[in-house]
């Protein structure tokens, strides 16, 4: 299932030159004196989690490594959109088979160390050549489950086109404490969550500005406009809006 190719980045840092590798997290291959994490407050993981993601096919489990040591990993999941996450069921629109699917990210983080050089942004590629290799345009959307105050991790995602979907109470429970968390979406290859009504309204908006008013009754024309107008109180129709599928909270 995953490609046995090995990429290499080199990165400087402070006029030292690092060498990156990344391959396949295997099991018993872990070697990293420092967190994985975004930061402190991010989830933590036992040893045997990583065992279990690195045994298991289903997973693409990818590691950063730097003279042998990994100092960076993402994990994830591709499954069809029938796996999705019951909280997050309205990610796709309905209209898509049940067959279509999508990469959910259980983990993606850099050692503290070795953080702001490209291996976060490396990985979460990597992912994207993965999907493109394995599912092609099957895949249409990658979602994951963020904590509301893991910042860095937010910043990173948002950098990256990640839209947040939907906000999440008491998602996470850490060392004991309920903590809030967010989902964020990158949508590709054409997917989209449902419409909105004001989606509906943009795209009638949309359909109506394309067309001259000498092909329907000009007084038609101006009611249609003047009740959309009424609705999107703001700048005028133009003919070339478009839909943003995105949704925020």
């Amino acid at each position: 299932m995953f490609p046995r190719r090995r990429t290499e980045r080199r990165l400087g840092d402070t006029g030292t030159r690092k060498k990156i590798a990344c391959r396949k997290a295997v099991p018993g291959g872990r070697k990293c004196g420092a967190s994985l994490s975004w930061e402190k407050s991010s989830r933590e993981y036992p040893d045997s989690w990583y065992r279990d993601i690195t045994s298991n096919k289903k997973f693409f489990s990818l590691a950063a490594t730097y003279r042998g040591a990994i100092v960076g990993m993402i994990v994830a999941e591709i499954k069809n959109r029938t796996k999705i996450h019951k909280e997050d069921g309205d990610i796709l629109a309905s209209n898509f088979s049940v067959d279509t699917q999508v990469a959910y990210i259980l983990s993606l983080g850099v050692v503290k160390e070795f953080r702001k050089h490209g291996i976060g942004s490396l990985l979460l590629e990597s992912l994207k050549d993965h999907i493109s290799t394995t599912a092609q345009d099957h895949c249409k959307a990658i979602y994951l489950h963020v904590l509301t105050t893991n910042n860095t991790a937010i910043n990173f995602y948002e950098n990256r086109d990640f839209k947040q979907h939907h906000y999440l109470p008491y998602y996470y429970s850490i060392r004991g404490v309920l903590k809030d968390g967010f989902t964020y979406v990158l949508y590709i290859n054409g997917g989209h969550p449902p419409w909105t009504i004001l989606d509906y309204i943009q795209h009638l908006g949309s359909a109506l500005a394309s067309l001259s008013p000498c092909s329907i009754p000009h007084r038609v024309y101006r009611q249609a406009h003047s009740l959309l107008c009424s609705f999107l109180p703001w700048s005028g129709i133009s003919s070339k809006s478009g839909i943003e599928y995105s949704r925020t909270m």
